[in-house]
């Protein structure tokens, strides 16, 4: 599977490292399969920040079964309780409180 980052540089080695905590699903590196997507987020990125807007691409395994996946069928209530409680940096899902390194991927 192709995915994209959008970012204001090239990003050889994504590193979680640099990422802010209080993000849409906690702190971790971003990407879309949507190349249009990454493209917005990189046009932003380089206003706010500088530099030029860069589309990162990877390629990702189809199987993600070495990841521990968190997986939102859809926007629903529960989508927005975890979304709402990342930017408030608490982990929270279906009445179980999470470290953000008990999952490594959500999608």
């Amino acid at each position: 599977m192709i995915v994209f980052h959008g970012s204001n540089q090239i990003v050889k080695n994504p590193n979680v490292y640099y990422s802010k905590k209080y993000l849409d699903f906690g702190k971790g590196f971003y990407v879309t399969t949507f190349q249009s997507q990454a493209e917005k987020w990189a046009k932003r990125k380089s206003s706010r920040y500088g530099g030029n807007s860069v589309v990162n691409v990877y390629e990702l395994s189809d199987d993600l079964s070495q990841f521990n996946v968190l997986k939102f069928s859809q926007e629903n209530e529960k989508w927005l309780d975890f979304v709402f409680n990342c930017r408030n940096y608490i982990i929270y899902f279906r009445n179980i409180f999470y470290t953000t390194y008990e999952f490594n991927s959500c999608i």
